[in-house]
This record gives structure tokens, sequence and C-alpha cells, in this order.
């Protein structure tokens, strides 16, 4: 346990969907969820920090004002934080910050989203420097265009397979069955996956993640609230990892057109997806061999075997090994994704990252039902957003 050690009290969910309702809603039923698991009115939290959304008009960026006017103005500081896809664990450092810093004892953090119909866009407006704005208006280059890219690389170096993609697929529907807060929750074959209609070649509807409406909520506070409150050995927040990448980045980064030259200077040592569980595992003095369970943000299917690589658990080119062998399915050397991921839910963009920190809580709790990963005691969370924002929480108990 390190000094900077924050207790997780309680989490809760808005079950992912298309619900057709205001993002807040959904916010608000997660946070009112977190607040009774961590056995707390909403009057006893000290700070509010909210992940925001941008498609959901000004409240979604002051979000964290939002939830608290939603839930009734008791007079706590606020913080909004967008970091895109990073944005949970964006805000859930600012809730840690705050607490650290000696600030506040408890804090609640939320994330929510109502997403449209179809792959996300860029926001209204002509903004011809915008590269975000660019590469749909110059390229049409949505999203999946990125994932087909990641896995086109992947294939050339190491050899993979639309049957090894299709694998992770079954992998995470089946681990997804039995999560009711899953969008979801239906088993697949590779012949299905593979069946499926071409997006991105040569990724398949199958292959890639749903664009979905759904909110999370985490309730932290120091140690000492904790056992001031009667919380017996909380699962912990032992590291959270925001980095950013190194000069040069050579790998295309979504959404770039180019990558960085490294003509003129030497290739970074670590490329900026392996740096993003490097930091946490530095700050929490852990590694990859500590791991009980990963959550990983599968925006497809190729990419959850980079995250693979990406956080350690083994080499490179090694990940469709892993997938063969069982080794991260439940029951295997290193589940991955036991709440079924993004294929189950799909992409709440805010709330994303504090749902895997929420999996990973009720798994280390031992609360996880059907899906429990047998002696879960650390687990990592990862993902990234655009523009160079990394996420990744380590939890313990």
């Amino acid at each position: 346990m390190s000094d900077h050690d924050v207790a997780v009290l309680g989490v809760g969910m808005h079950p992912w969907g298309k619900w057709g309702r205001n993002f807040v809603d959904y916010g608000v039923t997660a946070a009112r969820d977190a607040l009774a698991d961590a056995g707390l009115e909403w009057r006893d939290i000290q700070f509010v920090s909210g992940a925001d959304t941008i498609r959901n008009g000004y409240p979604g960026y002051v979000s964290g004002a939002t939830f608290a006017q939603a839930l009734g103005w008791q007079g706590a500081p606020v913080a909004s934080s967008y970091a895109a896809c990073a944005s949970g664990a964006t805000a859930l450092n600012a809730a840690r910050a705050q607490i650290l810093g000696g600030l506040c004892d408890v804090a609640l953090v939320v994330g929510a989203d109502t997403t449209p119909k179809g792959f996300l866009a860029p926001t209204a407006g002509e903004r011809g420097d915008d590269p975000d704005w660019l590469r749909f208006r110059l390229l049409g280059a949505t999203n999946p265009t990125y994932f087909a890219f990641y896995a086109r690389r992947r294939m050339e170096l190491f050899g993979a397979t639309p049957a090894d993609f299709a694998k992770v697929k079954v992998k995470n529907a089946a681990h997804g069955l039995s999560n009711p807060n899953a969008r979801y929750r239906k088993a697949v074959t590779e012949d299905e996956v593979m069946a499926s209609p071409v997006v991105a070649d040569p990724l398949r509807l199958l292959d890639i993640c749903a664009t979905s409406d759904g909110a999370a909520a985490v309730v932290v506070s120091s140690l000492e609230y904790a056992q001031r409150r009667g919380a017996a050995g909380p699962v912990r927040i032992a590291a959270i990892s925001t980095v950013t990448p190194s000069y040069p980045n050579t790998v295309i980064e979504m959404p770039n057109f180019t990558t960085d030259s490294a003509a003129a200077a030497p290739e970074s040592p670590v490329t900026f997806r392996d740096a993003i569980a490097q930091g946490a595992y530095a700050e929490a003095g852990l590694g990859p061999d500590d791991l009980d369970l990963a959550e990983v943000y599968d925006l497809s299917t190729a990419l959850e075997l980079d995250w693979y690589e990406n956080i350690g658990l083994c080499g490179a080119g090694e990940a469709e090994k892993l997938v063969h062998d069982g080794a991260t399915t439940i029951g295997g050397r290193v589940p991955v994704n036991p709440s079924g991921g993004l294929a189950c839910f799909g992409e709440a963009v805010p709330a994303q990252a504090l749902a895997q920190v929420g999996e990973v809580v009720w798994q280390c709790r031992g609360d996880a039902g059907e899906r429990q990963v047998e002696g879960a005691n650390v687990g990592l969370t990862v993902n990234q957003g655009l523009f160079g924002h990394g996420s990744s929480v380590i939890l313990v108990r």
C-alpha cells in the first residue's frame, strides 16, 4: 500500500443500450447506484468530477455541474474533464488529486453519454484547422477506417488473420452473456463473425464496436475516510496513468493523417500505447505478472490483440497465441475483458473508462457473478483518447 492510494467506496452503472433519453438521466442513475453501493448520501459528497460529452450540447461540456445540479445543488465544488475516450480516467484522476491534496475526503466521479445512430462524427461547423474535422471531410475516414489500418498493420507485421480476430469476438461475447449492464448478450461463432458484412477491410461488422448510450460512476475517498466509514479492506486505486506520446510518435494515431518523422530524431524506445500501461505499472510498483485480469479498449477485435502486447501480457506478435490457448478467457492465465468489453457494450465515450474501473472493482470484491475471475486481487484498465490521451488505472485489494 502506497501513500497515494485512494479507496473505491462505490461503483454504479446505467446499462448500455440505445435508450433515447438525455445523458443526464443515465448519469444520475449511475451516480445514485454508486452512492448506494458506498453507503453514502448525496450530501456527503465533497467534490464532483464529471467526464464530458461533446455530443449533447452545453450541459455536456460542463458535466460536473450538470450532474451536481441534477442530483440537487448541495454546494460541493465541481470539475469537468474532456479527454475523448480517456475522459473517465482523467475525471477520476482529478478527484484523486483533490483527495491526495487534502482538499476533500470523498468524491463522486460520473461519466455518461447519449450517442447518435451510426459512426461517431465531428461536431457541426467548418474547421479547416481541425485534424478531426479534416479526416472526415478530406479522407472520409470514420473511426473504423483507423481500426482497419491497425488490423492491416498487425496482419503485415505478424501474420494475423481474420480468423484470429474472430476468436476475440467469440471470447468477449461469451464473457458478456451474464453481464446485466451489457447491451449485447448473445453468443456468436467464428463463422458468424466472418460472415458479417465488411465495414472497413479486413474488419467486419462483428469485429468493431457499436456506439451506445450509458453511464458509469465511482465514489472514491481517502483511506482514512474509508476506515472511519467502516469499509474493511476496500478496493484501492494504486495508479492512474494519463501519459501522452513521446516525440517522434511513429505509429499512426487517430485522427492524424501521418506519423512524426524519425529522420532527424531517434525513435522513442517505447511506443505511446506501451507507455500508457508502463506509467501505471511504475506508479503502482507492479508489473504484468501481477495482474489477475485486465479491461482493455477493444474498439475492434484486432485492437484487443494489440493491447495484450501493449500491457505486457506477451511479446510482439504473440497475442494470437494467447487467444488460441484460452489464456485471456475467464479461467485462463489473465482474463481480458471479463465484462464483455466494447464488443458487448458499445462505446459511450465519457463513461467507458469508468465502466472499466467498475468491472475491476466488482471482480476484486468477488461480486461479478457468473463472470467472476477466481482470485482476482489486481486488475488493470487501459484505453486511449484522441489527440494523445492515455488512460490506465490499476486497482488492488
